[in-house]
């Protein structure tokens, strides 16, 4: 039973079946084939306006470009204390953008809160040469934790973001697992509400390797094909990346995977609600859910084959676990089954 990551999911087999369809005969490279370009057009359909798109490998390399094509000298981008890109991205994001920084903001339930954001920025006052300057805020959705920004809580980042002329950008790493559990289209979550820049991600809902940088003005990205080209991520044989999202977006394939994957979450939510040895640590609104359980049943389960990660916990739950516990992280895809979920439940008590 495996709930390490939906990252340890495998490929859905209608887009394995486009790659194969697409792997014999000739393509233009470096996606100037028109094959890449109408997937990109279908883009503009799914976000409903012209948007420029850019596909990279990895989560990683969208955030740090998205950072880059802002960049300024001494720039400071606001991110939640204990977001993706400032935890668990190796100090890419300060590589690719030479040195620009990134300053936590801290927030209950993995968010950043609006007033210890502005409280930030206000630490880099204009034209103060030692302090460096702000270029960017960025939000995750879903978040670290499983929780998900409200559209409301998104439009008041968006106008604190447009307060000090700054871009928003969005890590979308579960991009489709918070679209439809807020029941949201693409573009209700994102430019409709203030956000300027999106990492899109699809290869944690099926996809073999497939994430693009959508960003919702063109003109800002203007410098982004030299920037791509530089960090390594210009594809020779793009088509592969572009068949993957075009059958993700087929028949709303992307949206079917991720309701699957939020309702394997809910089900094994529920279980550990009914549990009378597992205690749930917060509410799972997407597809990760944390638990917290006593060591000996985390060694237990692991001795069962359960495969699952321990969590740090938040700095805003420092008290939530005691030194007889661990918190636990259990995250459920696209490929994970009402069975496989309720062996689990069975396994907690």
């Amino acid at each position: 039973m495996n709930f390490a990551s939906d990252n340890w999911a495998g490929v859905h087999p209608a887009i394995s079946e486009r790659l194969l369809e697409v792997s014999s005969g000739f393509s233009a490279p470096y996606g100037a084939s028109d094959f890449d370009k109408k997937i990109e057009l279908r883009f503009n359909e799914i976000f409903e306006r012209e948007v420029a798109v850019y596909f990279v490998s990895t989560g990683t390399a969208a955030n740090s470009l998205a950072l880059a094509a802002v960049n300024r000298p001494g720039g400071v981008s606001f991110c939640h204390r204990e977001a993706h890109m400032l935890e668990d991205e190796c100090g890419a994001p300060e590589f690719f953008t030479h040195g620009a920084r990134l300053a936590p903001v801290d927030g209950d339930n993995g968010k950043v809160d609006a007033n210890h954001l502005k409280t930030e920025i206000e630490r880099f006052p204009p034209n103060f040469v030692h302090a460096g300057q702000p270029m960017a805020i960025s939000i995750t959705q879903a978040t670290e934790i499983g929780t998900l920004y409200k559209i409301d809580e998104i439009e008041q980042i968006a106008n604190i973001a447009k307060d000090y002329d700054l871009p928003l950008h969005m890590d979308g790493a579960r991009f489709a697992n918070a679209l439809v559990s807020l029941n949201l289209t693409p573009a209700e979550m994102t430019w409709k509400r203030g956000v300027d820049i999106l990492s899109f991600g699809a290869t944690k809902n099926g996809c073999w390797c497939a994430e693009a940088l959508v960003f919702m003005n063109p003109e800002v990205a203007k410098d982004l094909p030299f920037i791509r080209k530089r960090a390594a991520q210009l594809f020779s044989k793009s088509r592969f990346i572009a068949a993957q999202f075009d059958a993700y977006f087929k028949n709303d394939l992307w949206l079917q995977m991720a309701s699957q994957a939020n309702a394997m979450a809910q089900h094994l939510q529920l279980g550990i609600l009914n549990s009378k040895n597992t205690r749930l640590a917060w509410k799972a609104e997407a597809n990760e859910v944390f638990a917290i359980i006593d060591k000996a049943t985390n060694d237990r389960l692991q001795k069962q084959g359960v495969v699952f990660y321990q969590w740090n916990t938040p700095r805003s739950k420092g008290d939530l676990v005691d030194k007889n516990e661990v918190l636990i992280r259990l995250v459920t895809s696209f490929a994970s089954e009402k069975a496989e979920v309720e062996g689990l439940i069975a396994l907690l008590d």
